[in-house]
């Protein structure tokens, strides 16, 4: 039977998500988990793979089991977060369809980017320290220009093997509350270092260093290069996935 499963994991400690030869990651320690549990050999498959030290405050991730009705037993969530570490928690087991995927069936991912500018030692590891005058309204600008672009080529990583840098942008923000400072953007999907270049580039606009024109330009390049730095991994959350609710049991 197949389940989906709902966590969130502070990425600090790990490698990333992916299962690594020389490395601690999210997905091996679920595994071990999971395996240890269920008392047979599971494989977990994430929505997606998040960096080195990115977190994620909703992510979620399936396998497959020979036990049934596993999403009905609130005692496995006890016994697993029992045995995980603290800086990995489930929330919820759903049961799915035998085809669904938690990553090729999602239809949405959201992110969020944290940014403080007042030195705050409680936001270290989750928000980056950028104590620099920023015209958010600017940047808000910038972001509304996103969603009329498909290649996002000026802001991946280079050399992956993706088969295309086309993504679509649904809504990009950003919002400030005193000191701290939040990008939300929610796409179709996102590709490798994507959220982070592009954070850097708009905060060149906000720090007045280019205008929209030129952010404009920097997009239709296609050129990483063109784009502004990848901003550090610890200020980014993956924050929501949404999927089609027919392909989850009742």
């Amino acid at each position: 039977m197949r389940y989906f499963v709902q966590l969130s994991y502070l990425g600090t400690n790990y490698c990333g998500w992916q299962i690594q030869p020389n490395g601690n990651t999210v997905q091996q320690v679920l595994n071990n988990a999971f395996s240890t549990i269920l008392q047979e050999s599971i494989e977990i498959t994430g929505a997606g793979r998040t960096d080195t030290g990115v977190h994620a405050s909703y992510f979620m991730a399936h396998f497959d089991s020979l036990k049934e009705n596993l999403h009905l037993d609130q005692k496995i969530l006890l016994k697993l977060n029992g045995i995980l570490p603290l800086d990995i928690a489930i929330q919820k087991i759903f049961a799915v369809k035998s085809d669904a995927h938690t990553r090729f069936n999602a239809t949405s991912r959201t992110y969020n980017y944290f940014i403080h500018q007042q030195k705050d030692p409680f936001l270290l590891k989750t928000s980056w320290y950028f104590p620099y005058k920023l015209d958010i309204n600017m940047m808000n600008e910038a972001s509304e220009m996103m969603i009329h672009f498909s290649d996002f080529t000026s802001f991946s990583k280079l050399h992956t093997d993706v088969k295309t840098n086309n993504c679509k942008v649904f809504s990009a923000m950003w919002t400030q509350e005193n000191y701290k400072i939040c990008f939300t953007i929610k796409a179709d999907r996102f590709l490798r270092n994507m959220v982070r270049a592009i954070v850097g580039t708009i905060l060149e606009v906000g720090k007045g260093k280019i205008d929209l024109e030129e952010f404009v330009q920097i997009v239709e390049s296609k050129n990483r290069s063109e784009a502004g730095i990848s901003v550090p991994a610890h200020g980014l959350f993956l924050s929501a996935i949404e999927y089609h609710k027919d392909i989850f049991l009742k």
